[in-house]
């Protein structure tokens, strides 16, 4: 259940009480079940407005425990439910108002219907619609029009869109709000279509074997060698930057 923040010493006045925890102590009590969580995203959430610690007369963070609460219901709105950030701010401020609201959907359109049918949680079919896209990632038709023309999300021949795409999607939206434009992408997906060629390459001759149970082989071997060029490939990156993540 989230709680509202109390009033008198509340959220933005100088921490006294000695229940409050620092941002590393707050890291780690969220480690558990949000092993990516990192003291930047958790920062970049207070400079969306979605958690407000409190501050030392020294200007250090102290967060209570409902606001360590606040923060799980944001992380697991966004891993469970792919909901953009506003989405999620507006969801919290109607709970904290009282009201009585549902848990936030994404719109998925049925087959010879106009009005969306509501679903929770992440697309579990193999495809999604366009709708349902746009939904997910809180953006309009302009911004995935730009994002299309930069091969970052690309429809299928019907217009619908692989599963996939919606965490691409949120994941572009995200970057944006850094100010990392799609233009600036072109070159992520560039590396990764070079990535996908290799691993293509080196299953092709198990895909093209005679032994059906080779070629069936085939797709695990495309998983594990995917999952270890992205490994490698955040490795990469963290090395380039000079930082660890967790």
């Amino acid at each position: 259940m989230l709680h509202t923040p109390s009033g008198g010493a509340g959220h933005g006045a100088a921490a006294t009480d000695s229940g409050l925890m620092s941002i590393g102590t707050v890291l780690n009590a969220l480690r558990d079940e949000f092993p990516e969580v990192t003291i930047s995203k958790i920062r970049f959430l207070e400079s969306e407005g979605l958690i407000e610690p409190q501050r030392t007369p020294s200007g250090y963070r102290k967060f209570s425990a409902r606001d360590v609460e606040r923060l799980g219901h944001v992380l697991r709105m966004q891993r469970d439910h792919y909901l953009p950030l506003k989405v999620i701010r507006e969801h919290l401020e109607a709970m904290e108002r009282g009201e009585a609201v549902p848990l936030p959907t994404v719109g998925r359109q049925r087959d010879g219907d106009t009005a969306p049918e509501a679903y929770e949680g992440p697309p579990t079919a193999a495809r999604v619609g366009r709708a349902e896209l746009l939904a997910a990632a809180g953006v309009d038709e302009e911004e995935l029009t730009e994002w299309e023309s930069y091969g970052l999300v690309t429809p299928l021949e019907d217009g619908a869109y692989e599963a996939e795409a919606v965490t691409v999607a949120a994941l572009v939206a995200e970057l944006g709000r850094f100010g990392i434009e799609p233009r600036h992408l072109r070159v992520m997906k560039a590396a990764a279509d070079r990535e996908a060629g290799l691993v293509d390459q080196v299953v092709a001759p198990l895909k093209r074997h005679r032994n059906p149970q080779t070629r069936a082989h085939a797709e695990d071997r495309t998983k594990e060698l995917a999952g270890l060029t992205v490994k490698l490939h955040a490795a990469l990156v963290q090395t380039a930057l000079g930082v660890r993540l967790p």
